[in-house]
């Protein structure tokens, strides 16, 4: 295992929780491991290893441009995992707003929508 694999996997467990890493690994298949290698060397063991900014910043990154790109599948994700970075309901909510302005109303309200929906799964009244 290289150390960017490393420190990716160390991160992704960090900020997605072992349960959703242990179920993502488990469903790999020869198809698609070198894809899983790259997001984790790339996305987890490159960009949020950063410490550049913090991970409370990143998530609120991650939620706005997955709605500003129309890339809803994460988003839920990226929610729950804000227990784990600090992001705050108020975090992603003014977030979104930002998408509002600068990629869409549309967009930020589905992403609103789905946000609600897993706090609320969450058990986080918002």
């Amino acid at each position: 295992m290289t150390d960017r694999r490393s420190a990716g996997m160390e991160v992704r467990r960090a900020v997605l929780g072992d349960a959703h890493v242990d179920r993502a690994e488990a469903a790999k298949s020869a198809f698609d491991t070198p894809f899983q290698d790259m997001i984790t060397e790339s996305a987890w063991g490159t960009v949020w290893a950063s410490d550049g900014i913090s991970r409370r910043e990143r998530s609120m990154l991650t939620v706005a441009l997955l709605a500003a790109t129309g890339n809803f599948e994460e988003i839920a994700m990226h929610i729950r995992a804000t227990e784990r970075t600090g992001a705050s309901p108020t975090d992603i909510a003014e977030a979104l707003q930002h998408v509002a302005i600068y990629a869409g109303v549309p967009r930020a309200n589905h992403a609103l929508k789905i946000a609600k929906e897993t706090y609320r799964e969450m058990g986080i009244e918002i």
